[in-house]
């Protein structure tokens, strides 16, 4: 976590072309976090993140910063859409639900990252058990030089399996049982619990010896969970997960707007929305959740909002949860040279995996520059003729384009096919000049 904020602009300038001012605010928030973290403890429980709340339309790239920042920061994070929770007393998931997802996450993350730092002791773990099933172990009666040849013989099947020479070998496994996992975060803590109890009971009903054949390459990969159970400190996993969640959570909050209640619709709407909005304002606000593993405190989990507003406006959600989102930043619009840009500067952009993609039969995609910048053109004429979807009319022009090619591939292999401008403009000009065409097809 220690980047300063012009390392994380740096960093999110080659995923995400422009909003500056985005990057920039999720930036110093970030940073912040890492300040609180080396204060005294008292002074860091004073210090409350500032929530940030993006505004901009489909496709500028408002989910997108804020997935490769998780990815770079490595905290738990979690993407949901605030359309999908309804008010307490109606069917559907609560507010809650996020909190815990979240802790899953997180739990993911810490497993991960302590499965990485005991592979050793876990690959021997794997290893002896199966070593152990191709060559018995000798009794203890055995002689001394029996004992010599079995270890000169147990060090010569170790390599084999190693080396994969034993991998289509079949060996009876016995392995622990595994109890059913319900992990639905919907759940409060207490059905969960009565779940876990029903898993424990489902584990114990098959009374028969837990006995597999199996190939050596499959009991691999059975014995790691095996040997992850068995070498992992669950507990100590549990705690870290729980103080990592709290303390540098992320949870982006997508289709904020959906939940507002418009001035303009005169009653008409679903008497949940401003309920979810009250139900938001004390997990944002910072309150105590129980999970199935444990309480986590949301007093310093980052929350980010983003919402298009085309409908509502920020001012349509309720007072005091606008006031639990001090950080107002509103993304641009993309224009042509933003859309060229994203075609061209960005890593594994649209056209390096198609590239990629095609290289698989044996061929090479190349696109001239001229044709790139008329597949911006079109795909910002398409923007503006229907519907604005940003960035992800990409996808769907390049799809139009590429499909002839991406079918006869195979009549290329070896070959080298380029996309020029003539190409591109020959088969999207008739759809993007027709409105009618252009909202069905792209």
């Amino acid at each position: 976590m220690n980047l300063t904020p012009k390392e994380i602009v740096a960093y999110l300038d080659d995923y995400v072309i422009s909003q500056r001012d985005a990057k920039k605010t999720i930036a110093l928030a970030l940073r912040t976090r890492y300040r609180r973290m080396q204060l005294d403890k008292k002074l860091q429980d004073e210090i409350t993140p500032k929530n940030i709340l993006m505004i901009g339309s489909t496709g500028v790239g408002k989910t997108e910063i804020s997935r490769r920042l998780a990815k770079m920061m490595k905290v738990p994070f979690i993407k949901v859409e605030a359309s999908k929770y309804t008010e307490v007393g109606f069917v559907g998931r609560d507010v809650e639900s996020m909190i815990r997802d979240l802790v899953t996450n997180s739990i993911t993350i810490v497993k991960a990252e302590q499965e990485e730092a005991n592979q050793g002791k876990m690959d021997n773990y794997i290893l002896n058990k199966i070593v152990e099933k191709l060559l018995p172990p000798l009794p203890e009666s055995a002689s001394e030089s029996k004992k010599d040849d079995y270890q000169r013989l147990l060090e010569v099947m170790e390599k084999r399996v190693q080396s994969g020479e034993m991998d289509e070998k079949i060996i009876e496994l016995e392995f622990d049982k595994i109890n059913v996992e319900f992990d639905d975060s919907n759940l409060p803590p207490e059905m969960a619990k009565v779940q876990e109890s029903f898993s424990q009971i489902f584990s114990t009903i098959n009374k028969q010896d837990n006995k597999k054949e199996v190939t050596v390459k499959d009991a691999k990969s059975i014995l790691k969970l095996e040997a992850s159970q068995k070498l992992l400190d669950t507990t100590s996993i549990n705690a870290e997960a729980l103080r990592r969640a709290e303390d540098g959570g992320i949870i982006f909050l997508d289709e904020i707007d959906k939940i507002a209640v418009s001035e303009k619709a005169q009653g008409r709407n679903d008497p949940s929305k401003e309920g979810v909005q009250r139900d938001l304002l004390p997990i944002v606000e910072g309150s105590s959740v129980t999970t199935k593993y444990g309480v986590i405190n949301t007093d310093h989990i980052l929350f980010i909002a983003a919402g298009a507003f085309h409908v509502s406006k920020p001012s349509d959600l309720i007072p005091e949860l606008q006031g639990r989102f001090p950080l107002r930043v509103e993304l641009e619009s993309l224009t042509e040279d933003t859309l060229y840009k994203i075609l061209t500067q960005t890593q594994n952009s649209l056209l390096k995996q198609y590239e990629a993609l095609l290289s698989v039969e044996g061929m090479t995609l190349t696109f001239e520059d001229e044709a790139v910048r008329a597949i911006a053109k079109l795909s910002h004429r398409a923007n503006e003729l229907t519907e604005d979807i940003g960035a992800r009319r990409l996808h769907t022009v390049l799809e139009k384009i590429l499909e002839e090619i991406s079918f006869k591939a195979d009549e290329y292999q070896n070959k080298t096919y380029t996309v020029t401008s003539e190409y591109v403009h020959e088969k999207l000009d008739e759809v993007v000049e027709d409105e009618d065409l252009s909202r069905y097809i792209l």
